[in-house]
């Protein structure tokens, strides 16, 4: 079970410790992000298309998928996109030893260095939170695609987003494999979509 609109109790039960939206302005953001990759048969793919639509994201990278590909991370960087932490291994907090968690954020750290880092699943245990704040951003989200869903249909994937976005919203996507075909459907319509409204996608930082 996951929630596509983060709800509200569960993120004012967790105060100012994570980021789960982007305090409003004047104008209309939009803070895309994407979690698992990079990996080629997919992350060049949405590079394509967000340099298309003139937006800027946020990549949650896997440490394992930077090393294997590097090239494709180097791509991430030189279109003027941000990274983030997304592990070495995309462990879960919730059922990884502390220890050995924090020691697999900082194998990804050292291929990687940023301040900015989701948790895979989006599971973490508070005593986590505490010890990582100190150090890291950490970057939850107001709305989460599904499309790693293999269960529903790309039409429904961009039904998830078009409906919850907002100004200010984290948005999830991911550029994995198992995410394909949902994520290349809903993505570049999602875009247009908030384009043609006069929004503007902007990266993480």
């Amino acid at each position: 079970m996951y929630y596509i609109k983060s709800p509200f109790f569960i993120s004012r039960l967790s105060g100012n410790s994570v980021v789960w939206n982007v305090p409003v302005n004047e104008k209309n953001e939009i803070y895309l992000t994407f979690d698992d990759g990079p990996v080629p048969e997919v992350t060049y793919d949405v590079l394509k298309i967000l340099d298309h639509h003139n937006a800027k994201a946020t990549f949650f990278c896997v440490g394992e998928n930077i090393q294997k590909y590097r090239e494709v991370y180097k791509s991430i960087l030189n279109a003027g996109h941000s990274v983030g932490n997304h592990t070495f291994n995309h462990l879960s907090g919730w059922t990884t030893l502390s220890k050995k968690y924090f020691a697999n954020i900082q194998k990804c750290d050292d291929l990687i260095h940023t301040r900015l880092f989701r948790p895979p699943y989006g599971r973490i245990r508070p005593s986590q939170v505490m010890k990582l704040r100190k150090k890291y951003s950490i970057i939850l989200w107001s709305v989460l695609s599904g499309d790693f869903d293999n269960k529903i249909s790309p039409e429904k994937c961009l039904d998830n987003v078009i409906k919850h976005t907002k100004n200010g919203s984290i948005v999830v996507f991911h550029d994995s494999l198992k995410a394909k075909k949902n994520m290349l459907y809903a993505l570049p319509k999602f875009l247009h979509h908030y384009s043609e409204k006069g929004y503007e996608f902007k990266a993480l930082a």
